[in-house]
């Protein structure tokens, strides 16, 4: 087929996908792209281009699809850079379009506008797939290519540069669709020995991950037929929904789930990846009689040795293993449910007065609501364990620990799905990063609650240094008056200061059908029962 233009064949691919909404800055070097987007599809004018691609992601990860995300070339690309960096590090599937300057001057060092050196190193740096459109006869198929790359599991972010001169000309579409990657098959004697032992076991553990979001029913049935304990990363949860009974959850380094791991006769771990903040930075145990499932070869046996790896994707083994499982000793599956109480009634009591908060956000969200969580304090404790999960396409954090991407990924996600409300979890530094958002929040008006926690600084970085240090540097901040930047973004604003606040403020925000910023005061809520301080090492403790 022949396309007006660039932009024309862009929306054409997009529709192909199943996507009604794009997030971007317009700009001289994309300025076809955009216009054919803004009318036809939804194009979402965010303020920054770290936000068009977290948004993007958010917007992914709440649909169990592909994002995407419009930038400028040079410096617009390099703010992209670092939610690239985040897609890729959660596998997340975003189509990220990018501007270049004219064809003829690639390359030429001339000083053009918006040109920099080696754009597209810069993008094979931090994506999964990176190309140039060489010619008004490829962009459709490098289009379908890069979307194809993106939802390959395990995805990631695939970023296509597109010289403005073509994508001003007309375009000659060959509709040629890349074929889909198949996926490996486990190795026969490896599956067999892992039937083997599981066949075997009686104190059985399962430990799911990320790749485990891809094969819930499967994971459900071998849980069901071992009896086994579920523990999980944070990617991981709600791959079975976090009310199950035999669901431990995010909690492997507590003092409970490690005595469970240590009495068990088989782990069975599910595309995880065993980050160095779940896992006590590296030092948590795991039993010897280890069956490891991952699509990715080289995380198999990279962290913890595995008796028997299994590359293969976690769908086509599962039914494998549930075939050989016979159900746990009575008292092991009682063990495990008594663990996963323990874990969360100890948790709860730590984090004090926060506790109203989640409890009320429990209450009122109904289950699937989408929590966008940025790193913040709230999130890495509670809101990353004791806030439940129903759906994995619900739990949406920086995977890779970037500050300031929540309120981002929380626009996309709400944008994804307006059916039901979405909560943003985010820290007074960490919204300073993208305030500009607030504009894009009351721009286009999603159903959001964005609870702000404000402590008056990186509250995380300060106990640190309270506890190792023997001062402060860069952790006190100034903060706004968030009630007066509501106001001057006319938001609706309330403020919890108190725990009786928090289930008539937190209920009335995730009633209303539009957005809402609600400030926790902690200040006058009151500390957590022990200071956080993330499970890193410090040389100087």
């Amino acid at each position: 087929m022949t396309y007006r233009n660039g932009g024309d064949l862009l929306v054409a691919v997009l529709k192909e996908l199943g996507i009604d909404t794009v997030f971007g800055i317009v700009s001289v070097h994309n300025l076809p792209l955009v216009e054919a987007v803004d009318r036809e599809l939804r194009f979402v004018p965010v303020r920054h281009e770290a936000t068009a691609v977290n948004a993007a992601d958010g917007y992914g990860r709440a649909r169990g699809a592909l994002g995407c995300a419009l930038t400028s070339t040079g410096t617009g690309a390099g703010n992209a850079a670092g939610s690239l960096v985040e897609a890729l590090a959660s596998g997340t599937s975003v189509l990220h379009v990018t501007g270049q300057i004219e064809s003829r001057f690639l390359g030429g060092a001339r000083g053009f506008i918006h040109e920099t050196k080696d754009q597209l190193g810069m993008l094979t740096a931090v994506s999964k797939y990176a190309a140039t459109v060489p010619d008004t006869a490829s962009a459709g198929r490098l289009l379908r290519e890069a979307a194809t790359t993106a939802l390959a599991a395990p995805g990631g972010p695939a970023s296509l540069e597109w010289p403005i001169d073509l994508q001003y000309a007309a375009q000659q579409d060959g509709n040629a669709a890349a074929p889909a990657a198949g996926t490996p098959d486990p190795d026969p004697a490896e599956l067999a020995a892992a039937r083997e032992l599981l066949a075997a076991a009686r104190r059985p553990l399962i430990w799911a991950g990320g790749g485990a979001n891809r094969a819930r029913r499967e994971l459900l049935d071998l849980l069901r037929a071992s009896g086994a304990g579920l523990l999980t990363s944070n990617s991981g949860r709600g791959s079975v929904p976090e009310d199950h009974p035999q669901v431990i959850g995010n909690f492997a380094t507590t003092p409970a789930a490690r005595a469970l791991l240590a009495d068990a006769d088989v782990l069975v771990t599910v595309g995880t990846h065993f980050r160095s903040n779940e896992t006590a930075d590296y030092a948590l145990r795991l039993p010897e009689a280890h069956i490891q499932i991952d699509l990715d070869a080289a995380a198999l046996g990279r962290v913890h040795p595995a008796r028997h790896a299994l590359h293969a994707d976690a769908a086509r083994v599962l039914p494998e293993l549930t075939a050989s499982a016979v159900p746990a000793d009575a008292d092991w599956t009682a063990r495990a449910r008594a663990v996963r109480d323990e874990v969360r009634a100890a948790l709860r009591d730590a984090i004090g007065p926060q506790a109203a908060i989640c409890d009320a956000l429990a209450a009122a969200l109904p289950p699937g609501s989408v929590v966008a969580r940025d790193v913040t304090i709230p999130s890495s404790t509670w809101g990353n364990r004791l806030l439940p999960m129903h759906d994995p396409r619900a739990n949406v954090f920086p995977r890779g620990g970037g500050i300031g991407q929540g309120l981002g990924m929380g626009l996309g996600a709400a944008l994804a799905r307006p059916e039901a409300p979405t909560v943003v979890i985010a820290g007074d530094g960490g919204l300073a990063v993208h305030l500009g958002e607030l504009l894009t929040l009351a721009q286009e008006r999603p159903r959001l609650l964005l609870l702000v926690f404000n402590d008056g600084g990186y509250g995380v970085l300060r106990n640190t240094q309270d506890r190792y240090s023997d001062r402060r540097s860069g952790v006190d901040l100034f903060t706004p008056d968030f009630e007066g930047l509501a106001a001057a973004c006319r938001l609706p604003y309330a403020r919890i200061a108190a725990e009786t606040d928090a289930e008539p403020v937190i209920g009335r925000a995730l009633a209303a059908e539009g957005p809402v910023i609600v400030e926790v005061d902690l200040a006058s809520l009151g500390p957590m029962k022990t200071p956080f301080t993330p499970p890193v090492k410090i040389p100087t403790a």
